[in-house]
């Protein structure tokens, strides 16, 4: 595992980065997604961007290949922004906007996960840098599905 993180590090450090974005799936995509969990909480801009590009790029692929497992990482996701996790998901939000941008089957089953971060009832995330997270994964999400997230448009200019 060790040697993949290295290597998916090495990977998301490239200049020409999204150039050579399909050169991530010449890892097992689960361990890929392992590693890049581990670098969702960076605070290094560049290899933040990488990671939710590349997060996105391997679970839209994964869920065209095995849909349960692509479910699977979505959970992952959702978990790690609630109190029960143990920690707090920074950019989670964002990189599952990237996931569902580029899966409609996702986006059409999780897309009210993630609007339900900016509303009321229970589900809605507390931190600034959390809401920032859902605002950017939303927006993403309404460049390529904008129906499914117009209830929050009010919140995206």
């Amino acid at each position: 595992m060790r040697n993949i993180k290295r290597e998916v590090l090495k990977f998301l450090e490239q200049d020409d980065f999204e150039k050579n974005l399909e050169d991530i799936h010449k890892f097992p995509p689960m361990k890929v997604v392992n590693a890049l969990f581990s670098f969702l909480v960076t605070t290094n801009q560049t290899i933040k961007q990488h990671t939710i590009i590349a997060m996105g790029e391997v679970v839209s692929r994964l869920a065209d290949e095995d849909i349960e497992s692509a479910r699977i990482v979505m959970r992952r996701l959702m978990l790690s922004v609630t109190e029960e996790s143990g920690g707090i998901g920074w950019n989670t939000p964002e990189a599952m906007g990237e996931i569902m941008a580029r899966s409609e089957q996702l986006a059409t089953e999780y897309h009210k996960i993630l609007i339900s971060y900016t509303m009321g009832g229970g589900n809605e995330l507390d931190f600034e840098g959390l809401q920032k997270s859902v605002i950017a994964g939303l927006k993403r999400l309404a460049e390529v599905h904008p129906n499914m997230v117009k209830e929050v448009n009010h919140l995206l200019k």
